[in-house]
């Protein structure tokens, strides 16, 4: 088996080589060149150490000199070129107290984490492939090299990663792993959040995101994200449903913005979807009550969702404008949308035109996860809202005031004075726009205003 290596990244090695040094690429890049995938970036593994890596390339960058790494520029493209190593003690169940050199390969591929990571691979040699890395790949399966316990004692992070591969690779997790997950589980809570916030986002973006079921089964949301439990455990004997909250959030999840390769929608709004959904029940198991007709209601259950997505996005650190995008669909995930003309431009000014495009397929989304027997209907009013926002983008109208024809200095011009009233002024205008877009004309809104004015006595 021989495959075509970026012709920089095989310049690498074979300069390595040439200096009397073993060099590969390793790792994921190795992996995914076998799945017929492109791989992200390539990394380069070699018995060099840091320094006579250094000595051979003219232009590095001491990356992670202490654990062995150097990145090696060439033109405007940096490859990072790992000395061969073995990691010590771990103390912390995420990194090793020391690293020690090595000139063994084999020494360094037993520390990976799972066969399909531990291959190696240049074009004199082919493929080095020591621990079934190949036939894992071939039959589909996630299974740590060596012992999986000691693997997941070493880094943790492993275990949220053996879910997140199954997902991006539609791969089961062979039993002995599986096992070692559930009985390690709890070392999770020595990752720190900024890396638990990664490895779920990768999950959620993959094509299987509906492995969150199996975080649940094995004990993983009950470290990382415990009110997802809840929600697994909360029925909601209602007739519009026929999930508990957690499977109706799994199937949400998984129908919202479509596979990868239908790019429906870009990287960071699938990211927004995706975390939208899975959060927007998150409080409904602290808001059900039983009503007159026997079933469960979830009054309120957006607006407490809200602040407490937003806990959740803050303790997993993400950066505001996400937590912003997420909250705000979450707040207005089950509003309902009045079906005229009007009714949508006010819907529109309410939510957000930057917003409404999403909005619509967390709608949808949420939808296709409820009772199918109660579903037609909404589809249907779905689409009419659709159309009538259309309609309304297509013709241009104002829907906030920014896109009024009047604003603040106008009204200042025929001798307002700035403040509160001002504000309140442009707002009723605003408001009568939404209802008759025709009334957005800067003499019609100069008439209005001068009159609105007068009924405030700021004239």
């Amino acid at each position: 088996m021989k495959f075509q290596i970026p012709k920089k990244v095989n310049d690498i090695i074979d300069e390595l080589i040439q200096h009397g040094y073993e060099a590969y690429a390793v790792g994921g890049c190795v992996r995914d060149m076998v799945l017929g995938r492109e791989p992200e970036d390539w990394d380069i593994t070699t018995s060099a150490t840091p320094y006579e890596v250094k000595k051979i390339f003219r232009r590095t960058v001491d990356t992670g000199i202490v654990h062995g790494t150097v990145t090696v520029l060439i033109d405007k493209e940096h490859y990072e070129v790992t000395t061969y190593r073995l990691d010590g003690e771990y103390e912390d169940n995420r990194h090793p107290k020391q690293v020690e050199f090595t000139s063994s390969l084999t020494e360094d591929l037993k520390r990976r984490d799972f066969t399909i990571n531990a291959m190696a691979y240049n074009e004199q040699e082919g493929f080095i492939d020591l621990f079934g890395g190949m036939e894992d790949l071939k039959i589909g399966l996630i299974r740590c090299v060596g012992s999986a316990e000691e693997r997941f004692d070493e880094d943790a992070l492993r275990i949220l990663r053996a879910v997140r591969f199954s997902a991006q690779l539609g791969f089961t997790i062979e039993e002995a792993t599986l096992q070692a997950i559930r009985d390690k589980a709890e070392n999770l809570n020595h990752i720190s959040a900024e890396r638990i916030r990664v490895e779920m986002t990768k999950l959620l973006l993959s094509d299987y995101p509906d492995r969150l079921r199996l975080l649940y089964e094995i004990g993983i949301t009950k470290v990382i994200l415990p009110e997802f439990d809840t929600m697994m455990k909360t029925e909601q004997n209602n007739i519009h449903h026929i999930y508990s909250v957690g499977d109706h959030t799994v199937q949400a999840v998984t129908e919202i913005g479509g596979r990868l390769k239908e790019h429906r929608f870009e990287t960071r709004e699938r990211t927004i979807l995706r975390w939208t959904m899975l959060l927007h029940d998150v409080d409904k198991p602290n808001t059900v009550t039983i009503g007159k007709d026997g079933q469960n209601h979830f009054y309120g259950h957006q607006e407490k969702g809200a602040i407490t997505a937003k806990n959740i996005l803050r303790r997993l650190k993400f950066d505001n404008d996400t937590i912003d995008a997420v909250v705000h669909l979450i707040r207005w995930h089950d509003y309902r949308f009045v079906l005229t003309p009007s009714g949508m431009r006010k819907a529109a000014s309410k939510i957000g035109k930057e917003y409404m495009e999403l909005l619509f397929e967390v709608n949808r989304a949420d939808t296709s996860a409820k009772n199918p027997h109660h579903t037609q209907e909404k589809y249907e009013r779905l689409a009419v809202a659709r159309q009538l926002y259309q309609d309304i983008v297509n013709k241009e109208e104002c829907v906030n005031l920014k896109e009024l024809e009047i604003n603040g200095k106008d009204l200042i011009a025929i001798g307002m004075r700035p403040g509160k009233v001002m504000g309140e002024i442009l707002n009723e205008l605003l408001s009568e726009v939404l209802d008759n877009p025709s009334l957005n004309d800067r003499d019609i809104l100069f008439a209005m205003a001068k009159e609105k004015m007068r009924e405030h006595k700021v004239m």
